[in-house]
């Protein structure tokens, strides 16, 4: 669900650095997983259109199945069109609505907050954590208790954690708070499907978890997709319903308020297919990033967190750095792209806006905004691209 950014440009008159590359490297690695795969895919996509069932299709269920399977711990798994869709259906299945509060991070992609608003309920901002960037556990207690003195008869209904950049969140605190408070938790991990904690895969972390297959997603198709997992398999029909307009035991049988969702059989294929070697994907993302770790340490930056018994699956690699847009130009100037992933935090979109949070109150999000930064991660990058990332970003610095 993330979006690029457009890099920023050179200084007039700036002269590049002799022997500077002047072909870019890629941010994502899809072409080359794509010549890679395209075989099978072919394959795959020849069958759809020879049962020409192009909704609803047979691989629908069967990527359910062998998604189901890959997170374990007996969840039951829902497609359906994208991650947004998934986050609005687990909002309908929790009957969330006018009146209700939601507790969502501020530093994160805008559909954490959209979909709040669009079932008609009310996003409260919470802080994140400077080192793990996810949602602060104690800025969260902080908030409900704000939330509660506020009054206004508004209904505190649920947390809603973003696993950002592929680590998840802090789930044994956060379930806790929760347990303690009478709140759901919905884990939204658009950016962290393949990821683990505590010996748990994302999906089984959180009673009901929203995902994305968006194409740079670590688990990515070639359009848009998304799922559900819900640890409570009676919780599966009510979203299926949800997902085909609200229907009941007939098709015009309306039982509830629903939407649109559904995935498309072409976009189920090339995400069963992908799946076949995304453990090996998984492997050579955290190999990545342990070369970064030991190729970047030691410079004036952050690296991203690491967070004992959690696996991250590295969507993005973030840095944190002073001064932020120097760098991106000095980069951008060795044919290395980046990405800033968020400009901006949720409590200071101007659609989002709110009297409860004014620039200032949440000052972990608004610092970050202004500091990471987000270098090329894909289990496609070659062993001399990854050389010349890392010798990009210390030549910055001994400049």
């Amino acid at each position: 669900m993330a979006t690029r950014t457009t890099a920023p440009q050179p200084a007039q008159g700036h002269r590049e650095p002799e022997g500077a590359p002047s072909e870019p490297l890629p941010f994502v690695g899809l072409r080359a997983q794509g010549e890679r795969l395209r075989q099978r895919i072919e394959q795959r996509l020849g069958r759809v259109l020879d049962h020409g069932a192009y909704v609803n299709g047979p691989e629908i269920e069967e990527r359910e199945r062998s998604l189901a399977d890959f997170v374990g711990g007996g969840v039951t798994c829902v497609a359906c069109s994208s991650g947004t869709d998934a986050l609005v259906m687990a909002l309908l299945e929790m009957g969330i609505g006018a009146g209700d509060v939601v507790f969502v991070p501020s530093f994160t992609f805008t559909a954490t907050a959209e979909v709040v608003l669009l079932v008609g309920a009310t996003p409260w901002y919470v802080d994140v954590d400077e080192q793990t960037m996810n949602l602060c556990p104690c800025d969260l207690e902080r908030q409900i208790a704000r939330a509660r003195e506020s009054g206004g008869g508004r209904r505190l209904r649920a947390v809603m954690a973003v696993d950002l950049f592929g680590l998840p969140a802090d789930y044994s605190a956060l379930d806790e708070i929760c347990a303690r408070e009478g709140l759901e938790l919905i884990a939204d991990s658009a950016q962290s499907f393949g990821a683990a904690q505590g010996g748990r895969r994302v999906g089984a972390l959180a009673g009901l978890t929203a995902t994305s297959f968006f194409p740079a997603k670590p688990l990515g198709g070639y359009g848009d997709g998304g799922a559900v997992f819900v640890t409570d398999a009676a919780r599966a029909e009510t979203l299926r319903s949800i997902r085909e307009h609200g229907k009941g035991p007939d098709r015009y049988d309306i039982v509830r308020l629903g939407i649109n969702g559904r995935l498309d059989s072409f976009q189920a294929a090339v995400l069963l297919v992908k799946l076949e070697v995304f453990g090996e994907e998984t492997s050579r993302r955290e190999a990545l990033s342990r070369a970064y770790d030991e190729g970047l340490s030691g410079l004036p930056l952050w690296l991203p967190a690491r967070r004992e018994g959690a696996e991250s699956a590295w969507a993005q690699y973030t840095l944190q750095v002073d001064d932020r847009d120097a760098l991106r130009v000095s980069l951008q100037r060795r044919g290395v792209p980046t990405a800033v992933y968020y400009p901006l935090p949720m409590h200071l979109q101007p659609a989002y806006r709110s009297d409860s949070h004014p620039e200032g109150s949440l000052p972990v999000s608004e610092r970050l905004c202004g500091r990471v930064v987000s270098l090329p991660m894909h289990p496609y990058q070659a062993a001399a691209d990854t050389e010349r990332v890392i010798e990009a970003v210390r030549s910055h610095f001994a400049d």
